[in-house]
């Protein structure tokens, strides 16, 4: 019987939170298909009948650990304040802050690239919760600023990629690779995003673009 850190008997919400971190701790070892529930129950010290009766299969067990995980409410918010107020710094530093922030649960991406490589729906479903509405916010963000007459004229989505692109490869290589952090995290980020925007904006001489204005 699962009991909780106080030695009671653990709650319903309880039982279930461990299964899921239970869950995405194995599956982000060994993968969605190399991962059985009865592995997920003894992980959790609960009987293997119990986490069917929270979680129907594994796909639901899946799909719980991408709705606890997937906080991204409160971010998103800040980005489009900061949209609102065309603070170019501000949106991508808020994103690429959060996606390499210290202490960054390294499960969220090993569960990505599991899911990816064993080629079920389970992949796209992740894609679609953790990547894929960075893409599309920041496309929308650099295509509006393009007609603003401040960035210069580029295919929207595909510079919004390079910009996802650059932090995914930043917590790969320490996240997998486990290469040393060597500079701060603000810098890190200041770094990345300078870079990034610096290669965007339009260049101005006394005041005026020296591109053609996108209509």
């Amino acid at each position: 019987m699962a009991r909780n850190s106080n030695g009671a008997r653990a709650s319903s919400r309880e039982r279930q939170a461990s299964l899921i971190a239970a869950a995405a701790s194995l599956f982000a070892a060994k993968g969605f298909k190399g991962t059985t529930t009865k592995e997920i129950a003894r992980a959790a010290g609960v009987s293997e009948a119990l986490v069917f009766k929270y979680f129907p299969n594994k796909r639901a067990l899946y799909a719980a650990i991408l709705a606890e995980k997937a906080s991204l409410s409160e971010l998103l918010e800040a980005v489009e304040e900061a949209a609102r107020k065309r603070d170019d710094v501000r949106v991508f530093t808020l994103i690429a802050g959060y996606r390499i922030r210290p202490g960054a649960d390294p499960t969220l991406m090993r569960l990505l690239l599991f899911s990816a490589l064993e080629g079920h729906e389970l992949s796209d479903m992740f894609f679609r919760k953790h990547h894929r509405v960075f893409y599309d916010y920041l496309a929308g963000y650099i295509k509006q600023r393009i007609r603003d007459g401040e960035f210069r004229s580029v295919n929207p989505l595909l510079a919004a990629r390079a910009f996802i692109g650059m932090i995914v490869y930043h917590r790969l290589l320490h996240e997998l690779f486990h290469v040393p952090v060597q500079h701060p995290h603000d810098e890190i980020v200041s770094t990345y995003v300078t870079l990034f925007l610096d290669g965007l904006r339009v260049r101005r001489s006394n005041g005026r673009a020296l591109r053609r204005r996108v209509p």
